[in-house]
């Protein structure tokens, strides 16, 4: 419920904050943990916060790298392969993301596992094939606890109680999906267990297309 109330007063937030801006100004930027929105010029942009590098294993046993998303659109979410709740419900949902831009090679998601001792890759391989992940798009990643949950937590924003200053041993888990434009910046945070937020999703995907 809180998570839902913190979504709903971003939203509201973002309204108000554009409601006197062109649509043709894009997306805002993130660069801190209370996602208070950024409205800046292409010129201004690169002194914002960007997703930190990272290097880990995906559900292939390949290397999944920041790297490999360089110069892609793409969301990211936080999930582990035996949740009963809240990341099936994601998963779904970005499904519909990954048919709408099925082909398209400047889109991708990553979904990172915050049971990463527990999924193995043949557990990410198998999720993967129950949910009809299509592996060439869509990265399942797992690695060092500790490399993930401070991508989550400094790099992703990606737990607004948590947050920022958690202990890397806190369990990590939030229904956050977020958006990150071709040059590492955060654009978009989402509730991923919402279906209407998805078309939301889908939207500001095709704003950032056109930015770019």
């Amino acid at each position: 419920m809180k998570s839902i109330i913190k979504i709903s007063a971003i939203l509201l937030l973002l309204f108000l904050s554009g409601c006197s801006r062109k649509q043709s100004e894009g997306l805002p930027y993130y660069d801190s943990p209370d996602f208070t929105p950024l409205w800046l010029d292409a010129n201004e942009s690169d002194r914002m916060h960007k997703v930190a590098a990272f290097s880990l294993t995906g559900q292939n046993g390949d290397k999944v790298t920041d790297q490999s998303l360089e110069g892609k659109i793409y969301l990211a979410n936080f999930f582990f392969t035996t949740c009963p709740g809240i990341c099936p419900t994601m998963t779904k949902n970005l499904l519909k993301v990954q048919e709408r831009f099925k082909g398209e090679d400047d889109i991708r998601l990553i979904s990172y596992s915050v049971m990463p001792w527990a999924d193995s890759v043949a557990s990410l391989r198998n999720y993967e094939k129950t949910f009809n992940i299509n592996g060439r798009m869509w990265y399942l990643v797992t690695g060092s606890t500790k490399e993930i949950y401070e991508l989550a937590r400094k790099s992703y924003f990606a737990e607004e109680e948590a947050g920022y200053n958690s202990d890397s041993t806190e369990f990590l888990h939030t229904e956050h999906v977020l958006l990150v434009d071709k040059k590492g910046h955060l654009r978009g945070v989402y509730n991923g267990t919402l279906s209407l937020e998805i078309d939301r999703i889908i939207d500001d995907i095709n704003v950032l297309k056109k930015e770019s």
